[in-house]
């Protein structure tokens, strides 16, 4: 056998000294890495939507002779495609009897301090057409109602005659109205 050309290392025998000061070590490299981490890689997050409007909250461009106006339907959907819902609210002036024509009002949240919290930035149909509105619905970005009216004066305000099927969509910066057929008898 030949002798070993190392000196004697009989020192290298791990002590708990030892084992304390490789651990602080490692300790040390993990806190120095977590310390150097690049930052983030450019992505942002989402901007998080707005909840829809409350219809409640806004003032309706309805003349109700000092009485009160109603808040018949309402529905939310993204109309202009920025992520952010809008109200679609069906309002009238309260009636006693007879039926009261509506307006079709599109809300979004109100700007500035001092502003109510929902404003209307469209109105779909005027409560002068004399139409009431039936079946009404948000999807997929369009507004679908089926409006009743009359054929003429004679008709009394409790029975509409006559039914259309209508439905807007945000196109070029305006709510473009197409209609499905003609007017027909209700």
């Amino acid at each position: 056998m030949q002798p070993s050309a190392v000196p004697d290392l009989a020192h290298t025998r791990a002590r708990p000294v030892h084992w304390l000061a490789t651990a602080t070590a490692m300790a040390g490299v993990v806190v120095l890495a977590g310390l150097l981490q690049p930052g983030p890689a450019g992505a942002t997050a989402a901007p998080v939507p707005r909840p829809a409007p409350d219809a409640a909250t806004a003032r309706f461009p309805l003349e109700c002779g000092g009485g009160p106006s109603t808040i018949a339907q309402r529905a939310t959907g993204d109309l202009d495609g920025d992520g952010n819902p809008e109200t679609i609210a069906v309002v009238h002036c309260e009636a006693g009897s007879g039926t009261p024509p509506s307006g079709i009002y599109v809300l979004t949240h109100g700007t500035g301090a001092g502003s109510p919290a929902a404003r209307v930035v469209a109105t779909l149909v005027e409560p002068a057409q004399l139409k009431t509105v039936s079946g009404f619905a948000v999807r997929d970005g369009v507004v679908r109602a089926t409006l009743l009216g009359y054929s003429s004066p004679d008709v009394p305000s409790c029975c509409p005659d006559r039914s259309e099927d209508v439905t807007w969509r945000w196109k070029g910066g305006a709510f473009v109205r197409s209609t499905q057929g003609e007017p027909r008898a209700a």
